[in-house]
């Protein structure tokens, strides 16, 4: 009877044995990570990502990533290109004789078959050859300034501006100029004239800004001068001189005259 009993006991128990099992592996099945065909995300970078360079000159940019073997690095670019130098993930390149105002460069790196890439853009620009002031010309009661600035480029992000000893009398923004030639600029501006203005310094500014990179250009120094006489103006003071001289003398003559009739005879 306790035989029995045993070998009943076994057969209930055996068939949950799979079952367990299966469990198990149904539970790591869910667990197990995917299999080793995808790889982590990369980045690519170029640097520096902005870069404003005098017309005509040369820049260096350089292409880096996370990748730890890349397969290949490319760069593309309407820019004339000059050396390159690589490491351990990274590629530099050189950009010759920018010309261009916006140009914008593209550069690619390959990791484990898939193709990332990072862009920068370069600025040519030109600082003014010249910044002169004419000397001021009082013409009635204003005083005229023609500053002119030359050779400069790109137009559209300068700004003039005067100024009288250390403060800013006037100041015009040249964006409305969309040329992206060399130009030459002239600014015209009537300054009211002032009795303490004789003889004070004036001065030509042009300001550039890209992006946070500032040219500044300045001219030197004019004087704003002392009124001079018009023809009408120094007829009309002689005269007043004149007719002054001869109330002068009539007075004095009355003078005289009342006086010597006031002694006695000798």
């Amino acid at each position: 009877m306790g035989s029995l009993l045993l070998v009943l006991l076994l057969l209930l128990l055996s068939p949950s044995y799979p079952r367990g099992g299966s469990a198990r592996r149904r539970r790591g099945a869910r667990t197990q990570s995917p299999g080793g065909s995808s790889h982590p995300p990369f980045w690519v970078r170029l640097s520096p990502d902005f870069k404003a360079v005098p017309l005509g000159g040369s820049v260096w940019l350089n292409c880096s990533s996370s990748c730890p073997l890349p397969e290949g690095s490319s760069l593309r670019t309407e820019l004339r290109r000059g050396e390159t130098l690589s490491g351990p993930r990274w590629v530099s390149y050189q950009l010759l004789d920018v010309r261009t105002w916006n140009s914008d460069v593209h550069c690619f790196v390959t990791c484990a078959g898939e193709t990332r890439g990072a862009t920068a853009r370069i600025t040519a620009y030109k600082q003014p050859t010249s910044v002169i002031l004419e000397p001021p010309v009082l013409m009635g009661s204003d005083y005229t300034l023609r500053c002119h600035v030359t050779h400069v480029f790109p137009v559209g992000f300068f700004v003039v501006t005067l100024r009288r000893g250390g403060r800013v009398i006037y100041s015009e923004s040249l964006e409305r100029f969309t040329g992206l030639d060399l130009a030459n600029v002239t600014l015209t501006y009537l300054l009211p004239s002032r009795p303490g203005d004789f003889g004070q310094p004036v001065t030509c500014h042009a300001r550039l800004n890209l992006d946070g990179l500032v040219v500044l250009s300045s001219s030197a120094p004019a004087t704003l001068p002392v009124p001079a006489w018009s023809p009408a103006s120094k007829a009309l003071a002689s005269t007043s001189i004149a007719a002054f001289v001869g109330i002068f003398l009539v007075v004095g003559a009355l003078s005289l005259r009342k006086y010597l009739s006031m002694q006695p005879p000798a």
